[in-house]
């Protein structure tokens, strides 16, 4: 009988995970970023909570958008999220000021990640476990900050 083959091992396996933590808004905040071969999944705990999935395809690119024809952005402009991005709750989101919330998040993350890899296509899988979401400037800066350690 012959002996059963075994797939090749794929070399990028296991993942590679980054980690941050810091204290944002007098919580300890985590957040962890692990690169799979199909996805980059971001997750953002505080208090080990996980609340609400958002995914945001890269590969996807809306042919009428004008962004190809405007002027370069200012350094100003790099703060917003790139508008051809559609972010989509997989769970939670449970009223509309949480979803907004969780997608601008998303949207701001997967837009650091196509920015810093223009030939990037995965899709962005966003975890958020955020114990106020009363997001003030300040908070969501340094949120975003803390996510960019691990990208």
């Amino acid at each position: 009988m012959p002996s059963p083959t075994l797939p090749t091992p794929n070399t990028s396996y296991p993942a590679s995970t980054k980690q941050a933590a810091g204290h944002i808004d007098g919580l300890l905040t985590d957040v962890t970023c692990t690169s799979f071969s199909d996805k980059i999944m971001v997750t953002i705990t505080q208090e080990g909570r996980l609340a609400q999935w958002i995914h945001v395809p890269l590969s996807v690119f809306n042919p009428t958008s004008t962004d190809q024809y405007l002027p370069t952005a200012t350094s100003e402009d790099s703060l917003l999220p790139m508008t051809h991005l559609t972010p989509k709750t997989l769970l939670g989101g449970s009223n509309p000021q949480r979803e907004t919330i969780g997608q601008l998040y998303a949207t701001q993350i997967a837009s650091i990640i196509a920015m810093k890899k223009p030939h990037e296509k995965r899709t962005v899988l966003v975890g958020l476990g955020l114990s106020k979401f009363e997001v003030s400037r300040a908070v969501f800066y340094d949120t975003i900050d803390l996510v960019r350690k691990c990208i």
